[in-house]
């Protein structure tokens, strides 16, 4: 543990054997497509669903704060598995939010109070992922 979640990511994979698995697969894109599948339809799913009961159904906030994190650890093996460095995504998505400004958006309701993120049509440039794909366009 380094404190980068990317890199214990990857550190995981290696002790996993993900890194390898991958490796030895990446010429079957349909293997690599169902493995895609297992992990958002069943893995991340299980974990929403388990994410909704303890937040809403058993009050457990240990459970809350586990499902959480377990999501985020799912999307970082899944990008990493699938050769995205995932730092450098994250920072094209946090850098195009940052650069929004606070505002309100017309017609939507804000319950809560807080500002929305404004995208300002001169200046807002979207995240651009265009070169870290890794192979996902090979099994798409």
């Amino acid at each position: 543990m380094n404190g980068n979640i990317f890199n214990d990511v990857r550190a995981m994979h290696e002790k996993f054997g993900v890194t390898e698995w991958v490796e030895k697969n990446k010429n079957n894109p349909e293997l690599l497509r169902k493995f895609l599948n297992f992990r958002i339809a069943k893995m991340m799913d299980e974990e929403m669903n388990e994410l909704r009961s303890a937040a809403f159904v058993d009050d457990d906030a240990e459970g809350v704060v586990d499902s959480i994190i377990d999501l985020i650890v799912f999307g970082a093996t899944i990008l990493d598995a699938l050769g995205v460095d995932g730092e450098k995504a994250w920072y094209e998505v946090y850098n195009a939010n940052m650069s929004k400004r606070p505002g309100v958006k017309a017609g939507r309701p804000n319950k809560f109070g807080l500002p929305d993120m404004i995208k300002d049509a001169e200046t807002w440039k979207a995240p651009n992922h265009d070169d870290n794909l890794g192979i996902i366009p090979e099994i798409l």
